[in-house]
């Protein structure tokens, strides 16, 4: 939790969450009521307008003259009302044209599967009551129907008992009537049949199907029979109140089967299909927006100032802990510009910020070891020259003076303290371009065979001198592509630090071999051997196991530096492993 990521996250989320939280909980009490009571405004006033909607689908075949009726129920509620077909064709639209369609479709306008959600009573068959198709009655005969109910309620009401009269979707009338103990009399609405016993008031009159009723019962049991053919074996018919009379033997007021029941069903939707309109989707959108509550100014400042406040804490703290650490690093790197190469820096911390500082120091070190590196190389260098040089100066100032003469002899020990300086120059120009990456290779196939036996042949003189033997070992031959010159001057180097390191009697081997999609030459001689602490130093410049630098014992310290330049100037590596007194091998790893 200490990363500077965590940390500014952490700053921002609770900046963040307090804001949310305060917003939040204004929203919440200023909105709150107002939700509420519009929830129940904007159920009901759904509920209505699907309502209106499938009374003009159950009367009417198509959905043509609705614009009007969608016009008039948007301006009643204060809402967006629109209908669709269900290939998405706009029927009717209470916005102005082009307006985008709601999100999401209110509900489904089919008289024949009315939607359960919007009109929670429906009848267990879906079908809304006011689609009634062809059992509607003329003016003429509702008329007729009505008159003649009205003078049986007249004469059953002389009677004492209570007369309850109304009009059914169809356009005939239900007579209601009860005894003295409030016992329903005439409980079925619709009577499929006029009584057989005529009572002191006679209901045969309003009570018999007229024709139309009669044509639309008879095709309405076509279609039930045609259904049940093959389902069940059970006869019956439907009568004028649309329940099922079974022929049979069957208990009083027993319930027709589900299969009868599905039938009926099924056959009431196909003969009442072509007199009301197809479904339609209904899209309603969000009603007027109130007038809300204001949010009173004093509230509104006083949480702006809360959160103000509570930020500029968090974000004066955050800043402190990430400032203090930042403010270390600089005073470091401050006392490291005026030559304080032991600069370091100590955090106490973890993530971001102690990576920086661990970098920091490690770069502090880093320096430390370089500044000390060239204090050393600055000195060794000076040593070497000033040997030769020294013999130079003072044979020179010797013959001047008359002490000594420039015989041949004298001569020729000049010039070979001139060659010790032009070869370390040499060196030290090899190792420059080497740096600077300017060092330049000429790259060519190399048959290794013959290059090892060109370096033997230079070298051989002055092993035989020293006592020594000197072989080449080539294994498959391998190919490799690389500068002759500079690789001869590689294995050179490495042969003649094992002719100076070798004594008398020993053997020196020069090797190839294909190692993988490596090319591997190694120097292996007999000699005194490196010990393991100071086998990480061979290839630096300048090192040499014995420290008095005597010309005796040792070269000026370049050869093996040059040598590992090269190498890495090749794409390759050079290693060195070494058992003391036994065996000493220098390898040169170079890609194919």
């Amino acid at each position: 939790m200490r990363s500077l990521f965590v940390r500014l996250l952490t700053s921002s989320a609770v900046v963040a969450v307090c804001s949310i939280t305060a917003t939040a909980w204004l929203a919440a009490n200023s909105t709150s009521g107002a939700i509420q009571r519009e929830q129940g405004q904007t159920l009901a006033s759904d509920a209505q307008i699907n309502n209106s909607l499938l009374g003009y689908a159950s009367r009417h075949a198509d959905w043509s003259g609705v614009t009007a009726t969608v016009r008039d129920l948007a301006a009643r509620n204060g809402r967006r009302i629109a209908l669709t077909s269900e290939k998405g064709t706009l029927i009717a639209d209470s916005a102005t044209p082009g307006t985008p369609l709601p999100a999401r479709v209110s509900a489904v306008v089919d008289p024949l599967t009315v939607d359960v959600t919007l009109v929670p009573g429906a009848a267990g068959d879906r079908i809304d009551p006011r689609a009634v198709g062809p059992f509607l009655l003329s003016a003429r005969d509702s008329a007729r129907l009505v008159k003649a109910a009205g003078a049986y309620a007249a004469c059953a009401g002389r009677t004492g008992q209570t007369v309850k009269m109304t009009v059914s979707n169809t356009g005939r009338p239900v007579v209601t009537t009860t005894g003295k103990e409030d016992v329903p009399q005439e409980p079925r609405p619709m009577p499929s049949a006029a009584p057989t016993v005529m009572s002191p008031c006679d209901a045969t009159t309003f009570r018999t199907p007229t024709r139309t009723e009669k044509a639309a019962l008879k095709q309405l049991n076509l279609l039930v029979s045609r259904c049940l053919k093959g389902k069940s074996a059970e006869r019956g018919s439907v009568g004028l109140d649309l329940a099922w009379v079974s022929k049979g033997k069957q208990p009083q007021g027993a319930e027709p089967d589900q299969t009868i029941s599905s039938c009926i069903v099924t056959a009431r939707k196909e003969q009442l299909d072509p007199y009301v309109a197809p479904a339609a989707y209904l899209y309603i959108g969000s009603p007027t927006e109130a007038a809300g509550q204001r949010i009173p100014l004093p509230s509104i400042a006083g949480a702006a100032l809360l959160v103000l406040l509570l930020t500029v804490g968090v974000s004066v703290m955050a800043a402190r802990r990430l400032v203090r650490p930042v403010n270390a690093l600089t005073d470091a790197a401050r006392r490291m510009r005026d030559g304080d190469s032991s600069a370091r820096v100590m955090v106490r911390t973890t993530g971001e910020i102690s990576e920086l500082a661990t970098a920091f120091n490690e770069m502090s070190e880093h320096l430390q070891r370089m500044e000390e590196q060239r204090k050393a190389m600055v000195s060794d260098v000076s040593h070497e020259l000033r040997t030769p040089l020294s013999n130079l100066r003072g044979w020179l100032e010797a013959a001047q003076d008359g002490v000594a003469e420039l015989d041949p002899a004298l001569i020729a020990s000049l010039v070979e303290e001139i060659l010790l300086l032009q070869h370390i120059v040499d060196d030290l120009q090899e190792l420059a371009l080497a740096d600077a990456g300017k060092l330049r290779l000429h790259v060519e196939p190399v048959h290794l065979g013959d290059l090892l036996d060109q370096v033997a042949t230079a070298h051989r003189g002055r092993a035989e001198a020293a006592g020594l033997t000197l072989t080449t070992v080539i294994m498959d031959d391998p190919s490799l592509t690389a500068d002759p010159v500079r690789l001869r001057q590689a294995v050179g180097n490495l042969v003649t630090n094992s002719l100076r390191h070798t004594p008398r009697g020993g053997h020196i081997t020069l090797g190839a071999r294909q190692d993988g999609d490596q090319v591997v030459v190694e120097v292996t001689d007999t000699g005194v051997g490196i010990r393991a602490e100071h086998l990480p130093h061979v290839f630096d410049r300048f090192w040499r196991a014995e420290k008095s630098r005597n010309r005796r014992t040792g070269g000026s310290g370049l050869g093996l530096a040059i040598v590992r330049n090269l190498a890495e100037a090749h794409g390759g590596t050079a290693t060195v492993t070494s058992v003391p007194g036994v065996r000493t091998t220098f390898a040169l790893r170079l890609p194919s």
